[in-house]
């Protein structure tokens, strides 16, 4: 079985684009490079191994003279610096036109007409905001009104969060549904409504972030498409389901940290993965393809967003813990790559995602690594793929 990996560490960028001024970021910004110097290195023996160190000059990651894997920085073509976006121009999809952003806010015929579609009877906020910030601001008023509480940021968000001890973690993925449903027919080219459950824990809103879910625009025929309507298996491990909005896959399966995501990476790479009870139904698998699809969060959406470097390399360093094993366990017939998706630099002003270049690095068992140098496009990414798979 001809079978690729693709593991993308969200928001890992390596460096400002040129056009980061565009998206009112700072040429200084380089997510990993700074995550490396507030942390006086970072302890990743296998990424290291890999050739991540011969990509920049990180601090505590050693350049090395063999690598295991080829390695590389690649350039957005698209014009975004988002999740979708990212995941998106992976998968062969180039966004000419970049989603709509609300640095104002939502404009009021929108926001009438979901409460009007759901029935909320009102809504809290309505602004770009600091999820964890606008949440802790808003949940005693959100207690009185148990109106929900939205709002947005630099990226082409419409979030909704709402305490789920009050309304009903249901009732919010059907409220997420309704504006999904509206922003598509309004054309207001949004890129994800996100579900943003919490509770209350020790007096203070906590968000849930196995109970998150992104209700995303439907992509363009795209990479997944492609091996799914070939007869071979989409495994999506993590936010991927979303972000496709179950476009082109067979397989999926949601996680709340990145240490089950990189768990069942490991189990999927290993054949371990029950993946009947993680199936769409009526799927039929009819070639010997494979393509796990992994998106490891936590950099992002606990460390990034919330300006915690320290953190940051915390979940870097436990994300090469897990390198080894996958890279035991995989076949002669299997291709590993490992990205990201944009920046999201702790320690710059603000907490949106930074435009960033982002590392590659492509590995297989008879690979004689090399440097890829500068790749135009995150598509290059789907062309490997395809080559590998010989689709």
């Amino acid at each position: 079985m001809k079978r690729a990996i693709v593991m993308v560490i969200d928001s890992m960028g390596t460096g400002a684009m040129p056009d980061c001024k565009e998206f009112n970021d700072t040429p200084e910004c380089n997510t990993l490079k700074h995550v490396c110097e507030f942390n006086n290195g970072l302890n990743v023996p296998n990424m290291e191994k890999m050739g991540l160190g011969n990509i920049q000059d990180y601090k505590g990651i050693k350049p090395v003279n063999n690598p295991c894997a080829d390695f590389g920085i690649m350039e957005e073509k698209s014009k975004g610096k988002d999740t979708t976006t990212g995941h998106w121009e992976m998968s062969g999809i180039i966004s000419e036109k970049p989603f709509a952003t609300f640095p104002d806010g939502f404009a009021d015929e929108l926001i009438n007409k979901f409460i009007k579609e759901t029935g909320c009877g009102g809504i809290l906020a309505n602004r770009p905001a600091s999820g964890t910030a606008i949440i802790a601001e808003m949940n005693e008023e959100h207690h009185k009104t148990k109106f929900p509480i939205i709002y947005t940021s630099a990226d082409s968000v419409f979030q909704i969060a709402v305490d789920i001890d009050l309304i009903p973690l249901e009732t919010l993925y059907n409220w997420c549904k309704i504006a999904r449903k509206i922003l598509d027919e309004d054309r207001w080219n949004v890129s994800r409504v996100i579900a943003r459950p919490f509770r209350i824990s020790d007096g203070k809103p906590v968000r849930i972030s196995k109970d998150r879910r992104d209700y995303s625009m439907v992509p363009s025929y795209n990479l997944l498409n492609e091996i799914k309507d070939a007869g071979g298996k989409v495994i999506a491990i993590g936010k991927i389901e979303d972000i496709f909005s179950k476009s082109g896959i067979t397989h999926a399966i949601h996680t709340g940290s990145n240490k089950e995501g990189l768990e069942l990476t490991l189990k999927a790479v290993k054949n371990e993965l029950d993946l009947k009870k993680i199936a769409y139904p009526g799927i039929y698998i009819t070639k010997n393809i494979e393509f796990i699809f992994t998106n490891l969060v936590d950099t992002d959406m606990l460390y990034g967003h919330r300006n915690d470097p320290k953190g940051y390399g915390k979940a870097i360093e436990e994300i090469d813990t897990y390198i080894d094993d996958i890279l035991e366990f995989m076949t002669d017939n299997d291709l590993l790559i490992i990205t990201a998706d944009h920046g999201c630099d702790p320690t710059v002003d603000g907490t949106d995602h930074t435009r960033e270049y982002v590392p590659i690095l492509v590995y297989h068992n008879k690979i004689k690594g090399r440097n890829l140098g500068l790749i135009q496009g995150f598509d290059f990414v789907a062309k490997t793929v395809k080559n590998w798979i010989n689709l």
